[in-house]
C-alpha cells in the first residue's frame, strides 16, 4: 500500500478534486445547511456559508497530504460543488480504507454518488493498493446501500447499535470490495 494525495478523478458526468478555498457557498447552499441530507451523517448541517467555506479552507490544506483522501463532488454541466466523498478512516494493519459521502438531495437518485464511488473505490485499490475498502450506512437508509451496491460492494452484515449519528445510536450496515472483485 503507498499513500497517495487526494488526485483529481474524471468520470464521464463528475469531476473528482480536492476541496479549494471558495467552495464554502456552494457547499453550504447545495448539501451542508439541509437537515434532509445530514439527517444520516454525524455532523449537523451548518448554520451559515462560513462554517462551511472553514471547512473547505481546511480540507483545500490537506489535499496535499499523504493519506488524507477528501473528494469535492463537482458536477460538469453546474461547473460547482455538490458533494462529498472521503476516506473516513484507514487501518493500516489492514491495509483498508472506510469511505463516507454526501451529496445533495437535487442530485439523489441519478446515479452521481454510485460513479463517484466508483472512481474513488478503483483509485484506492488499483493505485494506492488498499486490500479493502468499506463503507458503512444507517441502517434506515436503505439508498446509501443502494449506491455501494451498485458501486460492487458486498454487503457483509449489520452491527447493531454501533453507530452514532444525528439521530442517535443506530444500526449500521456494512460493506466492502477487494481488488479482485473489482470490475
Amino acid at each position: 500500500m503507498e499513500h497517495l494525495v487526494t488526485r483529481r478523478l474524471d468520470t464521464p458526468r463528475l469531476i473528482l478534486r480536492p476541496f479549494r478555498p471558495g467552495d464554502g457557498e456552494a457547499m453550504f447552499r447545495n448539501w451542508a445547511s439541509d437537515p434532509l441530507v445530514t439527517r444520516y451523517l454525524t455532523w449537523p448541517p451548518h448554520e451559515n456559508a462560513e462554517v462551511s467555506e472553514r471547512l473547505c479552507a481546511l480540507w483545500a490544506q490537506g489535499a496535499e497530504t499523504p493519506s488524507f483522501y477528501q473528494w469535492a463532488i463537482e458536477l460538469r454541466e453546474l461547473g460547482q460543488v455538490i458533494g462529498s466523498l472521503s476516506v473516513v478512516r484507514i487501518d493500516e494493519a489492514t491495509e483498508s480504507a472506510e469511505l463516507g459521502y454526501c451529496i445533495g438531495k437535487a442530485w439523489w437518485g441519478r446515479g452521481l454518488m454510485t460513479e463517484a464511488v466508483r472512481a474513488v473505490i478503483a483509485y484506492l485499490l488499483t493505485d494506492c493498493g488498499f486490500r479493502r475498502v468499506c463503507a458503512r450506512h444507517d441502517a434506515e437508509n436503505p439508498a446509501s446501500g443502494r449506491v455501494m451496491q451498485k458501486a460492487g460492494m458486498v454487503r457483509e452484515g449489520t452491527l447493531r447499535a454501533s453507530g452514532r449519528n444525528n439521530r442517535g445510536i443506530v444500526d449500521m450496515v456494512c460493506y466492502s470490495i477487494l481488488p479482485n472483485e473489482l470490475k
